[in-house]
């Protein structure tokens, strides 16, 4: 079996490929499209190719990113044929093959990679099955570290969150919001967060934070600090953002010596006014499944959940909380 990635010859045959199993996957008009904008690219995907059955595709890896990005952060679909025998180690070693050549590239973090499943998917033995090899293959090559999100949208018929009065949200510089990331990230429950924090350290994580979303779509001067409307306090951040197919609540975060005080309502009622006011029919969102607090809010919003998305990375080395303090 050879291992490789597509040249730019070999994009028919990399649209033709099809997945029957109940997982999101990426099919030929999405695959070509995103292909002209460079999110993804012939040296982000990668193929398995059978040299003992005539050179036939046997295996597909489709990692995605921004259009400016230097390198991948997303694995968006791993197919393997179902007659190929051992299907689990051959996505392994496709898995291996292609993020070993984008570290050998000089990217610093591994991609994840993400298995998108409808709500339900353990009790559907083909869905379960479809997860089982994948995330086999997941934890061979590296990634293994799960975690289990929520993706929700908002949408018109759901109605608008009742308006409150406790906060005040304001424009602020930069520099006020990376001090901002930092003083949330301290007991969160958000699993990205703690992850990054364990990684890089409180600092180098906002950082991380601030420039992922300079670099979404959503403007700039849609962010907001959050202050307490009496004192004049700071309680959080508000981000409406943006993705190449939808507007979406982006970032937000309570301050850890607000928590517990419904706060978190408010800033999300008011991320999803300012969307709906400037036109969105659709406001997407993720939450993790153990971040129960996020998730009731975006409940009593009016947001419901569209699908799950079953994340793999790289595991941590170091105690987040020996950097989150």
């Amino acid at each position: 079996m050879q291992y490789r990635p597509a040249t730019s010859d070999e994009t028919d045959l990399v649209a033709a490929v099809t997945v029957d199993e109940p997982v999101g996957w990426i099919p030929a008009d999405r695959y070509r499209d995103e292909l002209r904008q460079r999110m993804y690219r012939p040296e982000w995907t990668w193929l398995a190719v059978d040299e003992q059955d005539g050179g036939r595709i046997v295996g597909r890896a489709l990692w995605w990113g921004p259009p400016t990005a230097a390198h991948p952060l997303d694995l968006d679909c791993l197919w393997v044929d179902a007659s190929v025998a051992g299907r689990e180690k051959v996505a392994a070693e496709l898995l291996s093959a292609g993020l070993k050549a984008f570290a050998a590239g000089g990217a610093q973090q591994l991609p994840i990679f993400t298995v998108k499943v409808a709500r339900g998917w353990r009790d559907d033995p083909a869905a379960a099955a479809a997860v089982g090899w994948r995330h086999e293959a997941a934890r061979a090559a590296g990634l293994g570290h799960e975690v289990e999100r929520l993706q929700l949208a908002w949408t018109p018929d759901s109605g608008l969150p009742a308006v409150g009065n406790r906060l005040r949200f304001a424009s602020a510089s930069d520099a006020e919001f990376l001090a901002t990331f930092r003083r949330i990230a301290v007991g969160s429950l958000d699993d990205g967060t703690r992850k990054k924090v364990a990684e890089q350290g409180a600092e180098a994580a906002a950082q991380d934070d601030l420039d992922f979303y300079l670099n979404c779509l959503g403007e700039r001067d849609w962010w907001r600090l959050v202050y307490d409307a009496e004192d004049g306090e700071l309680v959080g951040l508000a981000i409406p953002s943006a993705t190449p197919y939808a507007r979406n609540v982006g970032y937000l975060g309570v301050l850890p010596e607000y928590r517990g005080r419904g706060h978190i309502n408010e800033i999300l009622a008011e991320i999803t006014r300012f969307q709906a006011a400037a036109g969105a029919e659709l406001i997407t969102a993720t939450t993790d499944m153990g971040n129960a607090p996020m998730a009731a809010a975006f409940e009593r919003a009016g947001y419901r959940i569209t699908e799950i998305r079953l994340i793999s990375s790289a595991p941590t080395t170091t105690d987040p909380e020996e950097t989150a303090t």
